[in-house]
C-alpha cells in the first residue's frame, strides 16, 4: 500500500529538505520529526517518530537537570554551559575551568575526548596560538565538567564517571526515562565518551516540552531558564542554536550531531528532529518551518539564516523544505 510521503508514521523517513542548485533539485535529505505535548501527544509528525534514535547532544538539556537532581549548584552562565556544544571560545573554556575550580579540580578530571574547537573561528584562532586538540576545548566539556562537580558534590568517584553502573549515570538514565516517559531501548556511547540513550522523537518531544514549562527552582525550570538567558553559552557566536534562542522569546533549544535538533516553545509545544542521513545542514531548514508553521514571527526567524548553496563562492541554490512537508505542518 502507498503511503503519503509526508504524512505516516510507519512509512520510512520522508524528504524533509531538498537542495537546489540552479533550477534543479539536486538531492534530498530524508528524516522524521514529532510535535509533541508535555503529555506526549503527538500534533503533528512525519516519519517513524515512535522508532528509537540516540538523541546526540540534544540529551545535555535532560542530563543537567539529573545532575542538578543530584544536588548540583552552579551559577546560571555555568549551568548553561553544562547543557552546551559550546564552540570552544575562551568564555567556554574558562566557564568549564571555573565549574572544575569550584569543586576541587583541573582538566585533568575531564574524561571526555581531546578536540579542537568547534567553532570555525575559535579553532583558527586556537591553531594560530600553535594549541592542539585538548579536553577543555572540544564541545562537550561544560557536560563534563558539571559531571565532575556532580561527583564531588555527593562523595562519588571522579575517575570511572563515565561507566554506565556509575551513581551519575544511573541517575541520568532515570531522568531521561521520567522526561521521555520511555525506557531507554537501547545504550550507546556518545562522541565524547558518555553514556547515551536511544529514544523516540516522541519522547525526546516530550522531554523538551516539559523543560518549556517547568516551575520556576525546579531542576527543569533552571536548565531551560538558564539556557534561555545565557544561549551564546549554549552554542556560540554564529551558531544557529544560539541565534534561534535569541530570535524567539522563550525558546529551548538544542543541537545534536548526525543531524538531530530539539526545542520547545514556552507555551509546552515540543519538537523533535531526526535527518536520516545524519546531515547537520538540513536541521535549520526544518526547524525554521516548524517554528514559522507554530506562529512565530516570521520576521524573527530570517534572522536565523539558512546557509545558501554555493557555486564558484556565490549563491546558486538553497536549501528548501517541499510543499508536501509544509502542507503538513499547515493541516496541523
Amino acid at each position: 500500500m502507498d503511503h503519503d510521503p509526508a504524512g505516516t508514521t510507519d512509512a520510512g523517513p520522508v524528504g524533509l529538505v531538498e537542495c537546489t542548485r540552479g533550477e534543479l533539485v539536486e538531492s534530498v535529505h530524508r528524516g522524521s520529526f514529532c510535535i509533541a505535548d508535555a503529555g506526549g501527544r503527538a500534533l503533528v509528525d512525519a516519519g517513524p517518530v515512535d522508532a528509537p534514535v540516540f538523541p546526540r547532544s540534544t540529551l545535555k538539556p535532560l542530563q543537567l537537570a539529573a545532575m542538578l537532581r543530584s544536588g548540583l549548584e552552579l551559577p546560571e552562565e555555568l549551568l548553561a554551559l553544562g547543557a552546551s556544544s559550546h564552540s570552544g571560545a575562551a568564555v567556554h573554556r574558562d566557564g568549564v575551568r571555573r565549574i572544575l575550580a569550584l569543586h576541587g579540580h583541573d582538566e585533568t578530571a575531564l574524561r571526555n575526548v581531546a578536540a579542537l574547537p568547534l567553532g570555525e573561528p575559535e579553532r583558527e584562532e586556537w591553531l594560530r596560538a600553535g594549541h592542539g586538540p585538548v579536553p577543555v576545548c572540544q564541545d562537550c566539556s561544560g557536560k563534563h565538567a558539571a559531571m565532575v562537580a556532580t561527583c564531588v558534590v555527593n562523595g562519588w568517584s571522579v575517575d570511572d564517571y563515565l561507566s554506565l553502573d556509575h551513581p551519575l549515570q544511573q541517575a541520568i538514565e532515570r531522568t531521561v526515562t521520567e522526561l521521555t516517559g520511555e525506557q531507554p531501548a537501547s545504550v550507546s556511547v556518545d562522541g565524547c565518551g558518555a553514556p547515551l540513550f536511544a529514544v523516540s522523537l516522541r519522547g525526546v518531544a516530550t522531554a523538551y516540552a516539559r523543560l518549556a514549562t517547568a516551575a520556576e527552582g525546579t531542576a527543569e525550570g533552571r536548565v531551560a531558564a538558564a539556557m534561555r538567558r545565557f544561549p551564546e553559552l549554549v552554542g556560540g557566536e554564529g551558531r544557529d542554536v544560539t541565534q534561534l534562542m535569541r530570535a524567539v522569546p522563550g525558546l529551548v533549544a538544542k543541537d545534536g550531531a548526525e543531524g538531530v535538533e530539539a526545542l520547545a516553545l514556552p507555551n509546552g509545544t515540543g519538537v523533535a528532529i531526526k535527518v536520516a542521513d545524519g546531515s547537520d545542514r538540513a536541521r535549520l531548514p526544518v526547524a525554521l518551518a516548524v517554528l514559522e508553521s507554530l506562529g512565530v514571527d516570521q520576521a524573527a526567524l530570517r534572522t536565523v539564516p539558512v546557509p545558501p548553496v554555493l557555486g564558484g563562492g556565490v549563491p546558486v541554490g538553497r536549501l528548501q523544505v517541499p510543499s508536501s512537508v509544509r502542507r503538513l505542518l499547515a493541516a496541523g
